[in-house]
């Protein structure tokens, strides 16, 4: 049985963004129990007046690019305001400035939001890939989106009493070939283990963009807490 109790009231208005790829329905659900009012859209203009904007994804880097494209100055711009963004999975990696995806799979250089300087990088490792299924996160530095809120969480975090605790030492699910590797470490919230320490949760300077290479929505107790994590900075911006 759950543990995570859902706020009683909703605490912000958030965006799902629709460009053609991404779980759409299963990231709202996620984000309607964490206490936020969802609306998907692509249309640039509900981005700013929502709260807070999530970019999901599944699927190559090139392909999220392109369908993305119409949508790119918008992104820029509410980041740029200092506004929350938040990438999942795919959404996370088109946050950095290119991946090496297209240039294995013969389709040249593609340019992502270079919201948090860096590339993304295919695991070179001795085991399956893609890494699929649940991994140990790591958080490294602090940051809200890993901060562990009301209780919910990990019987450690609900021991610690009515602040929450930090998702560190707690479990979330990966599908993912490319991981990324920022320009600068400190971009780096939380790594997971997969043959290679790859950063599971970034974040730019400011700390109004971030992401998470794991799906929040499958990711049980620890997704919530993420979600909850997110709403509620998008509800104290």
């Amino acid at each position: 049985m759950s543990t995570f109790e859902p706020p009683a009231e909703t605490l912000a208005d958030v965006v799902v963004v629709d460009y053609g790829l991404g779980n759409l329905r299963s990231a709202t659900r996620g984000l309607e129990r964490a206490g936020a009012s969802v609306e998907i859209t692509d249309d640039p203009a509900a981005f700013a007046a929502a709260d807070g904007v999530v970019l999901p994804g599944v699927g190559a880097f090139r392909e999220g690019m392109e369908n993305a494209g119409p949508l790119r100055e918008a992104l820029t711009d509410h980041a740029a305001a200092g506004r929350p963004l938040f990438g999942i999975c795919l959404g996370m990696q088109m946050l950095l400035t290119t991946s090496e995806e297209a240039d294995h799979e013969g389709e040249g250089e593609v340019t992502g939001l270079d919201l948090i300087p860096g590339t993304n990088v295919r695991f070179e490792v001795d085991r399956k890939v893609p890494h699929m299924g649940w991994n140990e996160l790591a958080v490294t530095r602090d940051h809200p989106i890993v901060d562990g809120v009301d209780g919910a969480g990990s019987e450690t975090a609900r021991a610690d009493g009515p602040t929450g605790g930090s998702v560190d030492g707690e479990y979330a699910y990966f599908v993912h070939s490319y991981y990324a590797a920022p320009d600068d470490a400190d971009a780096v919230v939380a790594t997971a283990d997969y043959g290679v320490d790859f950063p599971a949760v970034v974040a730019n300077e400011a700390g109004n963009v971030f992401g998470t290479q794991f799906h929040p929505e499958k990711s049980g107790e620890t997704g919530l807490t993420i979600l909850r994590n997110f709403v509620e900075y998008c509800a104290d911006r």
